[in-house]
């Protein structure tokens, strides 16, 4: 069981403590906020639109990559991850950062102030284009099958990919599963009177 939507503070934006993990999310929008005029990322992250309301310097290194027209930045990805030595008030406290992203032919280094008389030098990696993975036609492969043993195969294989098995599927599964057996029936009983 994924329980990576569970790690998910209760909040209308993402925050640093819910990347437990690094996290590549796609950008789905981007627009300022009505209230706070901030920027706001909508991502992908664990399965969910989520906005991302990026710090200044995030932003730096997200235009200092693909520019400042923000709707060009829709549909490219970042890896980002939770680096606990941002400081909040003097305090460690932790904060969203940008580890890689699409879009950019070669690593490059970002300046990220630490205080208004320091700052350190980090570099952002390119992230690789994503494996394309086929998509597979259940429906047809449920249809195809011919015995109940394959038939359980299968639903045995779509319940392990999360989100896979929609109600559509669970109604193909059953009719396959009530066709299947009908057509075993009557050889069973033809046998049984032998």
């Amino acid at each position: 069981m994924d329980i990576s939507k569970e790690l998910v503070a209760k909040s209308d934006q993402m925050n640093a403590i819910d990347l437990a993990r690094d996290v590549t999310v796609t950008i789905l929008d981007v627009f300022k906020g009505q209230s706070d005029k901030r920027v706001h990322i909508v991502t992908d992250i664990y399965g969910t639109e989520r906005p991302f309301k990026p710090s200044k310097t995030v932003l730096r290194d997200i235009a200092q990559a693909w520019g400042l027209e923000s709707q060009v930045w829709i549909g490219r990805r970042l890896t980002l991850f939770n680096d606990t030595t941002v400081l909040w008030a003097g305090q460690e406290s932790g904060g969203i950062r940008v580890r890689a992203m699409s879009d950019i032919d070669k690593a490059f280094e970002a300046k990220h102030a630490i205080s208004r008389t320091t700052s350190k030098k980090v570099m952002i990696q390119p992230l690789a284009a994503p494996v394309q993975v086929p998509v597979r036609d259940w429906q047809t492969e449920i249809d195809a099958t011919t015995t109940t043993a394959a038939l359980t195969a299968l639903y045995q294989q779509i319940r392990q990919i999360p989100g896979a098995y929609t109600d559509e599927l669970k109604t193909a599964f059953t009719d396959r599963g009530a066709a299947l057996k009908a057509t075993v029936a009557p050889e069973q009983t033809e046998g049984d009177a032998a």
